[in-house]
């Protein structure tokens, strides 16, 4: 009888667990569809703004210095933005980051290059700390649901750091939302722009938009307007990313949540086979003790 209350006791700490990781997938599952439908609203803001950007880079000095493009001359301080998520239980979102983020900087150390982390991100930010390493900036608590405002204040302060000569090139770690299943960890260098950004072809235009053609007359100038965009085009990255990783976090919740529904309702029938096996020869015990008992009586 013991043998058949601890069972039943695991069965329903395992149901009341199930329970709580199918909620848990419903809640990452409506948060992964308002965060899809925010990143497919910026995609055509984000390739039109860049469009207009290489269009006005045609028409500006070449003369003039805009700092965001300035390559450095010699590359000693690199700054790493890992971005990672403020919460767990996402399978392995958060790690695969880490890792990865963790591996750029060996690679970068063992080339004689000083790294700068500006970490994104409470499970990023705990795991540094963990580690020993410093942050030059550590930020928290916007990853669940980020605003264009939070871009803007993560893009200043790295265009900032850059223009003061303080970087000289600024690598972003985040995860690309494929689909639920899949994310994949990108890693972008997003300053110096580079000249090659304002020269490459730009990407395919979504359906439905047309390109920009014509011939347009710039004020105040071609290179204020292209000194205004630059740091824009900075921001939307930015904001693209923290958007990406965001529905990254989602997805993996839900299919983490998913796999632990189903691992539970595996656990349970096995339990209850077990179960069941146990109170069979608890009966056949108990009628081998009555026929027993029978013959012994005469």
């Amino acid at each position: 009888m013991a043998k058949l209350k601890d069972i039943s006791r695991r069965i329903g700490s395992v149901a009341n667990t199930r329970k709580t990781t199918k909620a848990m997938e419903m809640v990452a599952g409506a948060r992964l569809r308002r965060a899809q439908s925010r990143i497919e609203a910026l995609r055509p803001y984000a390739e039109r703004m860049y469009e207009l950007m290489q269009e006005v880079a045609k028409h500006a000095s070449e003369g003039d210095q805009f700092p965001l493009l300035e390559v450095h001359d010699e590359i000693k301080r690199i700054g790493i933005v890992m971005l990672t998520g403020d919460r767990g239980l996402a399978g392995g979102f958060n790690s695969n980051i880490i890792r990865h983020g963790l591996l750029l900087h060996d690679e970068l150390a063992a080339e004689g290059k000083e790294v700068v982390w500006i970490v994104i991100g409470k499970k990023g930010v705990g795991t540094m700390r963990f580690r020993g390493h410093t942050m030059k900036e550590s930020i928290q608590g916007i990853t669940d649901r980020p605003k264009y405002t939070d871009a803007e204040d993560i893009a200043h302060r790295i265009a900032t750091m850059y223009a003061a000569g303080e970087l000289d090139q600024v690598h972003l770690v985040y995860n690309h939302f494929k689909s639920p299943v899949e994310q994949i960890v990108t890693e972008q260098v997003i300053l110096p722009l580079g000249k090659e950004l304002v020269e490459a072809q730009p990407e395919p235009e979504p359906e439905g938009i047309k390109k920009l053609e014509g011939d347009f007359i710039y004020e105040p100038s071609a290179e204020a307007i292209l000194a205004g965009l630059l740091p824009t085009y900075v921001d939307t990255t930015i904001y693209r990313a923290l958007l990406e990783s965001t529905a990254s976090e989602h997805g993996a919740r839900m299919t983490a949540m998913r796999n632990a529904s189903e691992n539970a309702e595996e656990m349970i029938d096995k339990l209850t086979l077990d179960m069941n096996k146990a109170r069979q020869a608890a009966i056949t015990q108990d009628i081998l003790e009555v026929v027993a008992g029978a013959e012994a009586l005469g």
